[in-house]
């Protein structure tokens, strides 16, 4: 007989060697996805048998997770927000960091059953818009992601949270989304804000196996946020609020491209790292009625 604790302890030593960080953590999860188990059951119960079709698919997800491959794209769904979202190899994984843009961004809401319009951009899975809908029961959103297998991620998730009749995903380049004359009273974002020469810094989940056109900006890093800050502008209703995730560091910098498109800076919170994450914007008094410059 073959059992929990027999399975986890070799596949932990295989990924340990193999460079992954939470190793016995890992292989747990691996294992219960296998077995259509929650994972506290396995920790509660060592001795239980793994059934050989189970056995299977546990050692196909593990040859995978050796290699690299982020456990999120093996099981196909993150959680986010309390939330389940669905993940693929076009989207980045939710990370429990951007969870700050959505408290920062509640923050701005004084009465949470009040009508509100909401844009995303680079909306990916679609979480940071999705989880505001979720909390926001009379707002609707926009979300604009440039990948067409990242964008039908997002409208998916969309339809198996119940909120597709309040989100609309839009295929296509942030300054060709065709938003005309739209306002939003809130604008969210997690960009890409990763420089170039910081890839081979990047563990391999990432740098081998998540888009890369959703982490680098540039040299430096700061492309998106040159490209979103007039488009947040433009589409900002007067006494709105836009949140943008930041990188670490990159308050300063970011802080004075907001400046410079009339943005005046209203708070900045930190994740749980303690990294400035969630850069809060208001237009400037006198800035109201401005379009970008």
């Amino acid at each position: 007989m073959v059992t929990v604790r027999d399975i986890i302890a070799e596949a932990a030593r295989d990924l340990a060697a193999a460079g992954v960080e939470h190793a016995r953590g890992d292989a747990l999860l691996l294992l219960a996805a296998a077995m259509g188990c929650a994972r506290a059951a396995l920790i509660t119960d060592p001795q239980r048998e793994v059934p050989a079709a189970a056995l299977d698919v546990f050692t196909a997800f593990l040859a995978r997770r050796r290699a690299r491959e982020p456990i999120s794209h093996i099981l196909g769904e993150r959680e986010f927000w309390s939330l389940p979202f669905q993940v693929s190899a076009a989207t980045l994984a939710p990370r429990p960091d951007s969870e700050t843009v959505v408290e920062a961004a509640l923050a701005q809401v004084a009465d949470r059953a009040a009508p509100r319009r909401l844009l995303d951009l680079g909306t990916g899975t679609g979480c940071l818009l999705l989880s505001l809908l979720h909390e926001l029961p009379n707002a609707a959103g926009v979300g604009i992601e440039k990948s067409l297998a990242a964008a039908d991620v997002a409208r998916e998730n969309a339809r198996r949270l119940g909120l597709a009749a309040r989100a609309r995903i839009i295929s296509g380049d942030w300054a060709d989304a065709l938003l005309g004359d739209e306002r939003f009273d809130l604008i969210i974002s997690n960009p890409p804000y990763i420089a170039l020469p910081d890839k081979r810094a990047l563990p391999p989940e990432v740098a081998l196996y998540e888009p890369a056109d959703a982490l680098f900006a540039g040299a430096d890093g700061l492309d998106a946020y040159r490209a979103l800050l007039p488009l947040c502008a433009r589409h900002l209703s007067p006494g709105g609020s836009v949140v943008l995730e930041l990188g670490a560091g990159q308050r300063p910098v970011v802080a004075a491209l907001a400046n410079a498109q009339g943005f005046e800076i209203v708070d900045c919170r930190r994740d749980l790292g303690g990294i400035e994450r969630a850069l809060v914007l208001r237009k400037a008094a006198g800035n109201l009625c401005g379009s970008a410059k």
